[in-house]
């Protein structure tokens, strides 16, 4: 091909970027997602933090950022892993400044980080309380208020979609702070609409990614009508359909994607 040729050859559109928190784990719902948006044709900027992984049960993954790096550049994807404690109140502009400056601008939020410790109403702390608190709501809260802050893509792609739980007993904190992300990323759906963002919740239901033990499997399976736990992939199509021009009529929903688990 000629250099003129070369020239009326019409230039590939940049790939927009999705900036992803939680993804800390190969099996993980963030990881998952990164990986179904990459395929679709986004950059993925993503946010992970070792030392929650260290306290849960499943441990560190090591290695787990790096391989999950090689998967969204294998899909040809830029990418930009960003370790952050979402317990900082100043995390949410680093992040954003992070990401800004090694990818660029972000077209959609996608909130799949988690404080998830098991505890009831009269043996959760103070300290527990307040944490879950902090990552579930408040740093929701300053992510999605930076996101609009600093939105400049084109008015209608805008996205953010987060995921939540419909814990109650035995998990309180957990509950309750993902019932706050809930009312924080429904309001973005009215007070960015001026930007042209679409916001919506997922509830994902009982999804394997290593916290259901033999005991708990066939309780969930039993409760399910399509009679299987949930997969990450499961959930990522779902992010997916928001996420593209197609889903952009869906908006300010809480959307049940659990198989119909009851």
């Amino acid at each position: 091909m000629t250099t003129a040729e070369q020239s009326t050859q019409p230039a590939v559109p940049p790939r927009p970027l999705a900036l992803i928190t939680g993804v800390g784990r190969t099996i993980g719902i963030g990881a998952g997602i990164a990986r179904q948006l990459a395929s679709s044709g986004w950059d993925i900027a993503f946010t992970y933090w070792t030392p929650y992984d260290r306290r849960m049960a499943w441990g560190v993954e090591q290695g787990a950022s790096e391989a999950i790096t090689e998967s969204l550049v294998g899909r040809g994807a830029r990418t930009a892993a960003i370790e952050a404690d979402l317990v900082d109140p100043d995390a949410p502009a680093r992040i954003f400044d992070e990401a800004e400056r090694r990818i660029g601008p972000v077209t959609a939020l996608v909130l799949s980080h988690a404080e998830s410790v098991d505890s009831g109403l009269l043996d959760t702390t103070v300290e527990s309380f307040d944490r879950h608190f902090a990552v579930n709501a408040r740093a929701t809260w300053l992510l999605i208020r930076e996101y609009g802050l600093r939105f400049r893509a084109a008015p209608g792609s805008g996205r953010i979609v987060a995921l939540t739980s419909d814990h109650t007993a035995g998990n309180v904190p957990y509950g309750a702070s993902k019932g706050a992300l809930d009312r924080i990323t429904l309001a973005a759906a009215h007070e960015l609409a001026h930007l042209g963002i679409t916001a919506n919740v997922i509830n994902p239901g009982p999804v394997d990614t290593g916290w259901i033990d033999e005991e708990l499997s066939p309780i969930l399976v039993r409760d399910t009508p399509l009679g299987r736990l949930g997969t990450p992939q499961d959930t990522a199509h779902l992010v997916d359909f928001l996420c593209s021009p197609q889903g952009q009529w869906v908006n300010g929903q809480l959307l049940k994607s659990n198989g119909g688990s009851a």
